[in-house]
């Protein structure tokens, strides 16, 4: 079975996603919630991550996190496991709470990170859990918004930047960046492991096979159709589509025929 790519690189920005096993709750109630930030904030000074920002959801989370270390897996098990096991023992039951694997996409810095942070904080919104985001508890929007006391974990002098040299002027511009977001669609992401641009996403590409992992994950930027075609003869259409990720759409559209014709080609090569 695939597994997801996953990148280590000291400074990374990751966005983090974890979710219940069961998909039920993960935050039974406050306290839970609140248990579950008091180990977040140790595991942050534990580890020297930066956390840009958060949002607990029902049955899952989001962080924003910077690695100065590449000790994303190693501090993301230390983060679930100390938690599962608070959950477990506090309701009374065993066995694992987060499913098996974390998901994190690496960040492109500026405009993605910016982005990113947005898309986090504006979920319980998207969710219509509430209309604004100042409203949900559990997120960094208000802190970073100069709504509420800053928690010791969070860091938001990087993400103010962005907006203003005065701190003021910089929440206040955070605040409206938020709100312009509510219906925008989630950053776009690269084989779920690169939030970024093509060329981002090409430089921390690990180039060669991960045993295990799609291809799409180790080389997300594959190579034109034109070239492809030129350097596969016979089984060019087999190589766009199953090495390469192509839709048969864009095989087609190359070839100017019709999908269905790139679909009986692709039967009797794979049959051949």
């Amino acid at each position: 079975m695939a597994r997801p790519l996953r990148l280590q690189i000291a400074g990374g920005i990751y966005h983090v996603r974890a979710r219940e096993n069961s998909r039920a709750v993960v935050y039974r109630d406050d306290c839970d919630r609140r248990a579950f930030l008091e180990i977040l904030g140790r595991v942050v000074d534990r580890f020297g991550w930066i956390c840009h920002a958060h949002c607990l959801m029902g049955n899952h989370y989001h962080l924003l996190l910077q690695t100065p270390l590449p000790n994303l897996s190693i501090g993301m098990r230390q983060l679930n496991g100390v938690y599962a096991q608070r959950f477990n023992k506090r309701h009374g039951r065993v066995g694992h709470v987060f499913e098996a694997r974390f998901g994190a996409s690496l960040v492109e810095e500026d405009a993605y990170f910016r982005e990113v942070a947005r898309y986090i904080v504006l979920n319980p919104v998207r969710a219509r859990l509430v209309e604004h985001p100042s409203q949900w508890p559990w997120s960094s929007y208000r802190a970073t918004a100069g709504q509420a006391l800053r928690p010791p974990f969070l860091t938001i002098a990087p993400l103010l930047r962005g907006f203003a040299d005065d701190y003021v002027r910089a929440q206040r511009r955070y605040a409206a960046f938020v709100l312009a977001g509510i219906g925008v669609e989630a950053p776009d992401s690269i084989a779920n492991v690169y939030t970024g641009s093509a060329g981002f996403a090409d430089r921390h590409a690990p180039k060669r096979p991960v045993r295990e992992v799609p291809r799409r994950q180790w080389d997300p930027v594959p190579p034109s159709l034109e070239t492809v075609f030129a350097e596969h003869d016979g089984d060019a259409i087999a190589h766009a589509y199953r090495s390469y990720g192509y839709t048969l759409t864009q095989i087609a559209e190359h070839l100017g025929v019709h999908y269905s014709t790139v679909s009986r080609r692709l039967r009797r090569l794979e049959h051949s």
